[in-house]
């Protein structure tokens, strides 16, 4: 079993609307934009980066944003779910903020003894706020939101199954344990983790498999102090049978990639060297920044990219 990895470190989606998507997170949710950069794969589009004021490990929803993409169909082999960390007692507070801000999917509940709240993003994306007792994480409060309320980071990630079989094996190898099993849901997590290190794995045996698109979660990335973690935890998924990537560096983070046995597109990346390796912390996601191989690609970039703010 391995014990480099201490829990999320990311989880990447794809949006239809760029400016949409920006506002959402920044304004209704409150959360500071740390990166505004482009996929490395294709640099006419944006690859969007939110957080808390540093974009600390945890903490980091970020979106590839494809103009005019088709909506998504929810499904299995996916992150159905993406749950953000709240204080306790701030569920109402939430539930009439994103009610007045015409978020629609609102449900309340509870689960595995937490309160909840369900919503739904621009694109039909798969969200809750759940009330966590003495989350540390400081939060970003430049967003509306005061600290009494604010999102802390991630909480969890739910995964839609046929089978939770080969995906439970595999995150207990990953360094997961079994806490609890409710409802046909079960529930891991890392001991001693970085606060976002909850896993929920729902079996759903007849529901049919998933169709990306706008609104669904493309990769969920897990965190490693390093580099030398990083190659450890990747000899081991080799040596067990996982094909797994080279080591990509992507300019914030290193990451490798492998496909799990649900179907399920799973990151291992770095916690260095940080957003703040080309941007000062007090002016994270206000220029655009490029990879280097598409610096000399800037002019036609920015002409044919969305602006942000209307």
């Amino acid at each position: 079993m391995l014990d480099q990895i201490k829990g999320l470190h990311h989880v990447t989606s794809m949006a239809e609307d760029a400016r949409t998507n920006n506002q959402f997170f920044t304004n209704t949710l409150g959360l500071r934009r740390v990166k505004k950069t482009v996929n490395f794969d294709a640099p006419d589009v944006y690859h969007l980066y939110y957080g808390d004021e540093t974009g600390a490990p945890g903490t980091i929803m970020t979106y590839f944003p494809f103009p005019k993409m088709a909506q998504g169909r929810p499904g299995t082999g996916e992150v159905g779910t993406t749950v953000f960390s709240v204080p306790q007692g701030s569920i109402g507070f939430w539930s009439d903020r994103l009610s007045k801000l015409n978020v629609t999917g609102l449900k309340t509940e509870e689960t595995f003894g937490e309160k909840r709240l369900n919503f739904a993003g621009p694109d039909g994306d798969g969200f809750a706020l759940v009330e966590v007792r003495d989350d540390s994480r400081l939060p970003w409060t430049h967003g509306g939101v005061s600290e009494d309320h604010a999102i802390r980071g991630f909480h969890s990630v739910a995964m839609r199954l046929r089978d939770d079989g080969a995906t439970s094996e595999l995150l207990k190898f990953m360094g997961y344990e079994v806490q609890e099993e409710r409802d046909g849901v079960k529930r891991l997590t890392i001991p001693g983790g970085n606060g976002a290190h909850l896993v929920d794995l729902e079996t759903m045996p007849n529901i049919s498999r998933a169709l990306p698109g706008a609104g669904s979660v493309h990769h969920v990335a897990f965190a490693v102090e390093n580099r030398e973690k990083q190659l450890e935890v990747r000899k081991a998924l080799m040596d067990t049978g996982y094909q797994v990537t080279p080591v990509i560096d992507r300019d914030y983070f290193w990451a490798i990639y492998f496909r799990t046995p649900g179907g399920i597109l799973f990151e291992i990346a770095t916690n260095e060297p940080g957003f703040n390796r080309d941007e000062d912390t007090a002016h994270l996601g206000e220029a655009l920044k490029l990879p280097q191989q598409h610096q000399h690609l800037r002019a036609l970039i920015e002409q044919h990219l969305q602006p942000l703010e209307a």
